[in-house]
């Protein structure tokens, strides 16, 4: 029997023995693979240095950021990042935001849209493998898992095996530790609403609000749940990113990819020696597995573009420590693009194209929308005012035949310290202006006192007795006048007749 008709004879004997190769009926078809647990192994290397400081800065950041203090003044609250919905204010440091300047949220939701747009423009899903609060917990939570279960062999050991009093041991230290930081990621997140310090004293003694306590449970729940158990399933079913950012990348776009024109075709280490002493073709990838072993999603690089990569470049490491052992040159995994393989495998430099029309037009909106958000931040009035006509009734007609029309005046001071206004009411030739329960003047002009970072809404009388009926709308103009620095704020509104 010839070698092909050998081959021929082991497949038809594979196609019939092999039920899988017989298509499903379509109920049959799961919508979700079985879950695998997966056990990423530990791996040293430059990029796992990257994110240890990443996780470091990220999450003492979140953690100690409450306990910063920042002097405002007497009449101002002393945490650095504040959000103060008790008196609608949102503080930033030297920043104070109020609910009227929510427009300044919403210019930093586009910049963080925009800034993601661009980082995946330049490195792909950088953010997922590095930035992202579910990677950061993730990596807190492997952490821990393998100082108490060991790494990756030891722990698939012990899993294998019954169950032991020092592994019962080890687990339940692993889920208590889990909790712990769960409890203290919610904890944190509450401290941002309220005095940090006083709030941790509360909630010691048992005098906290029960929404604090509500939140902080929600919050240790979901960080556990998704960060000890659920992991990489969060990435491949929960966020929508993966999809959102495969329609926006190009083939210019920096990813975590196996160069294949060097690693193909694979063979062990010794295989490979001998076919390239024959002279025959034989890959740097030796086949080890070690890029998938340390894949916090399990996912097999070498398999080119998946959803699963979260492109957080471990593999990198794990591939070059091993290339390293076997004298190899390092990079058979690298931050690349398929663009720069084929050029090589046509015998040309690779190149890249980091500064091109798309990332340009990233970072003209991220700069454009910025300039603007620092403009009106440096040049807002620290003064404002806003005026309400009465709707029901427009106008009254009193019985020596004048026209009263009805306002009510909202005074805006943002300073942290009391202010003197002069209100002034402008637009009618022959008017009597009337301040509702403040001393009456002549001028129409009215010196009006507001507290610190507070607003104070004051109504408005204005009576025209022109001898001349007025227009059915007249405009008029309604003045707030700082009485120490001469600001301006104006707002103009109508006097309405028949």
């Amino acid at each position: 029997m010839t070698a092909l008709e050998e081959l021929v004879k082991q497949a038809q004997a594979e196609l019939v023995a092999a039920p899988a190769l017989v298509p499903e009926a379509e109920d049959d078809i799961p919508l979700y693979a079985p879950r695998r647990k997966i056990y990423p192994q530990s791996v040293a290397g430059r990029f796992r240095r990257i994110k240890w400081i990443v996780l470091a800065v990220t999450l003492g950041i979140y953690y100690l950021l409450p306990f910063v203090r920042w002097d405002r003044g007497p009449n101002a609250p002393s945490q650095a990042v504040l959000i103060d919905f008790g008196n609608s204010r949102f503080y930033f440091f030297f920043i104070e935001l109020w609910p009227q300047e929510v427009y300044y949220l919403t210019g930093l939701l586009i910049l963080a849209a925009i800034g993601l747009f661009l980082m995946n423009a330049v490195a792909g899903r950088i953010w997922c493998g590095y930035l992202c609060p579910q990677t950061v917990w993730t990596d807190l939570f492997f952490a821990i898992e393998r100082l108490f279960e060991g790494d990756r062999r030891e722990h698939m050991r012990a899993d294998s095996q019954a169950m032991t009093a020092n592994r019962l041991l080890r687990k339940a230290g692993k889920h208590f530790t889990w909790l712990m930081v769960a409890w203290w990621t919610g904890g944190a997140w509450v401290l941002y609403f309220a005095d940090a310090p006083t709030l941790v004293k509360d909630l010691a003694t048992g005098n906290a609000p029960f929404t604090a306590y509500l939140w902080i449970g929600i919050l240790t729940f979901t960080t556990y749940t998704l960060a000890g158990h659920m992991r990489e399933q969060v990435c491949l079913y929960m966020c929508p990113w993966p999809r959102i950012q495969a329609a926006l990348t190009d083939e210019y776009a920096l990813n975590v990819t196996y160069r294949y024109d060097r690693g193909e075709p694979r063979c062990s280490a010794k295989k490979s020696e001998q076919l390239r002493a024959q002279g025959q073709p034989a890959g740097d990838c030796v086949d080890c597995l070690q890029c998938v072993h340390v894949c916090p999603t399990g996912v097999d690089i070498r398999g080119g573009a998946n959803l699963g990569c979260i492109q957080c470049g471990l593999c990198i490491d794990a591939c070059d420590n091993v290339m390293s052992k076997l004298g190899r040159a390092t990079g058979l995994i690298a931050y690349d693009t398929d663009v720069n393989i084929k050029q090589r495998m046509d015998g040309k430099e690779p190149f890249y194209k980091l500064i091109r029309m798309r990332t340009l037009l990233y970072a003209g909106v991220i700069a454009i929308a910025g300039g603007i958000m620092i403009f009106n931040l440096a040049t807002r009035d620290s003064e404002g005012i806003s005026v309400i006509h009465d709707r029901n009734p427009m106008f009254v007609r009193l019985s020596d035949g004048a026209l009263r029309n009805g306002y009510t005046i909202r005074i805006v001071n943002k300073r942290l310290k009391y202010r003197d206004f002069m209100v002034a009411v402008d637009g009618l030739p022959s008017t009597l202006i009337d301040f509702v329960g403040l001393p009456p003047r002549n001028d129409g002009r009215q010196l009006i006192t507001v507290g610190p970072d507070q607003t104070r809404e004051v109504r408005v009388v204005v009576t025209d007795y022109a001898t001349t009926p007025p227009a059915p709308s007249t405009t008029i103009l309604f003045s707030l006048i700082d009485a120490d620095t001469g600001e301006v704020a104006e707002m103009r509104d109508h006097f309405f007749g028949p």
